[in-house]
């Protein structure tokens, strides 16, 4: 395993596994409803579009698009270098669904709103964090 910036994560249970140690396959795991085909992030019971508890991760294309950054420049944490991009991407699958990622891999210099970016994941133990990075 490389060397990582340790980060905090959230107890792992049945309702977030497919999140955070899907990645092992190289695929970002989203939910999906069954019965109406709406993405559904973060995790919930029903699906918001239609009610139906049909709903069940499944990988999605790891592409998606910045819609918004900043550069921390405060080392809030030991481990993290600053400066880093603290960044929110929009997933290709749907509008609604965006996630907040670092972006370790590109540039500080060269992230910018519209970027096309593509997951990538930084494994820590049974867990792969999903970050993002140029596409």
């Amino acid at each position: 395993m490389a060397d990582h910036p340790k980060r905090a994560f959230p107890a792992i249970t049945q309702a977030n596994h497919h999140f955070w140690c899907g990645g092992k396959d190289g695929s970002l795991h989203i939910l999906r409803c069954g019965d109406c085909g709406h993405w559904i992030h973060p995790y919930a019971a029903r699906c918001p579009a239609c009610r139906s508890a049909e709903i069940a991760p499944q990988p999605v294309s790891g592409r998606a698009t910045v819609v918004g950054f900043t550069v921390n420049h405060q080392q809030w944490q030991p481990d993290f270098e600053v400066p880093y991009v603290v960044a929110i991407v929009e997933l290709e699958e749907q509008s609604d669904i965006r996630l907040m990622t670092n972006m370790p891999r590109t540039p500080i210099e060269d992230v910018k709103v519209g970027m096309p970016v593509k997951v990538c994941f930084e494994q820590h133990g049974e867990i792969f964090c999903p970050l993002f990075e140029a596409a």
